[in-house]
């Protein structure tokens, strides 16, 4: 196998291309993100089109194509969970076997009083909601009183929202390490806001603080000497390990850009980039229209991508689940992942159903570290 100087990963955070077989074990028989949203208000996504994507299901508008720009298929989720940490670990090789703790009713009292205890701070809100909604049920009395909101969501986090003028940035994320050394859930995820009284606003200061990995793809490409530079949320998603660089980012279209600009640059090894509007701006709030528009958005920066590629770089463009914004709910949906690989020495073959996320970074282990995994199909993509 000819060597690779680099991997360029990117994930469309919750581009579902269909419900999973064990779909039905969620609630979720029947979701599938992409194709909803082709039939309900089409999509124009030519770029994509080209990579394989109408060759890995039945999109309307997205037809198949006998000659695609690279390899195509899907991929199926083994762990158990649909979230981010979940699929972004398989991804990486770490397998979740155990769901991680979800809290539909709340948190218990005994997590509550703890947490307000080691905190100083008292708490409300404490249930299920969405960020946007609850900072403008809340953020009066939040504003009014100083008491910090807490909430969760179908996912396994722990989310504390407070206004930036009302509780400082340093002393909110001191809370969530603090309910990170308490809890066992996926993330603790700082929320903060500012704003006016039915004018309140999320702000980039967002932090996840996520459970540490054990070893994974991360690790072994760091430990080899190689770069793994993080775009978005994968260094909050590993809780660091394993990341040599890191950029945050406020929106899909910067993280696009600051993607690009680490491609310019002279490095090695695997570039991870997570595109999260899809999922927080427009899954979760059912948004079809947006969702549409993000993917048509993105669609058109594919092309500065690949002319920004060097000769023996790789892209693989996936997701990590599915948010369907037709399907019920607010939720998360088990859905197979798209994987759409493209760049000079990769052939155009069908990489079909792969049975398990992590057949992705045993890939990316196999090109940059040259040793080979059983679920890779780096063989299959490269030419000799």
């Amino acid at each position: 196998m000819k060597e690779v100087n680099r991997v360029i990963l990117i994930i469309l955070d919750s581009v579902g291309v269909g419900f999973a077989a064990d779909a039905h074990e969620y609630g979720d028989l029947g979701a599938n993100t992409l194709g909803h949203i082709a039939d309900a208000v089409g999509l124009n996504v030519p770029n994509m089109q080209r990579m394989g994507l109408g060759n890995i299901g039945d999109f309307k508008g997205i037809a198949p194509i006998a000659n695609a720009e690279g390899a195509f298929g899907k991929a199926k989720e083994v762990s158990k969970g649909k979230d981010t940490t979940t699929g972004h670990w398989e991804i990486a090789g770490e397998l979740i076997t155990t769901a991680l703790p979800t809290y539909p009713d709340g948190f218990p009292e005994e997590i509550i009083s703890e947490f307000e205890q080691k905190t100083g701070k008292k708490t409300f809100g404490n249930k299920v909601a969405s960020g946007t909604a609850i900072i403008n049920e809340l953020g009066d009395q939040h504003v009014a009183t100083g008491d910090l909101i807490v909430y969760t969501s179908a996912d396994s986090v722990f989310q504390i929202a407070a206004h930036e003028e009302v509780v400082p940035l340093e002393d909110l994320y001191r809370y969530c390490e603090i309910a990170r050394e308490m809890l066992s859930v996926g993330r603790v995820i700082a929320r903060p806001f500012v704003g006016t009284s039915g004018q309140y606003t999320r702000t980039s200061g967002r932090h996840d603080y996520a459970l540490e990995p054990g070893e994974n793809m991360l690790s072994r490409i760091q430990a080899a000497g190689l770069d793994v530079r993080g775009v978005g949320k994968i260094s909050d998603i590993f809780a660091g390990k394993g990341i040599t660089h890191s950029v945050s980012t406020k929106n899909n279209m910067e993280g696009v850009d600051r993607t690009i600009e680490w491609i310019k640059e002279e490095n090695k090894g695997l570039i991870f980039t997570n595109l999260v509007d899809f999922d927080m701006h427009f899954g979760h709030r059912r948004d079809v229209y947006g969702y549409q528009n993000a993917l048509q958005e993105w669609d058109a920066r594919i092309p500065e991508i690949l002319a920004a590629m060097k000769e023996d770089d790789v892209l693989i463009i996936s997701a990590d689940h599915g948010n369907d914004p037709i399907f019920k709910g607010t939720d998360h949906t088990r859905e197979h992942i798209p994987l759409l690989v493209a760049g000079q020495k990769v052939k155009a073959v069908n990489l079909g159903l792969r049975p398990s996320f992590k057949d992705i970074g045993e890939t990316i282990e196999h090109i940059l570290l040259q040793e080979p995994k059983e679920g890779s199909f780096a063989n299959e993509i490269l030419s000799f």
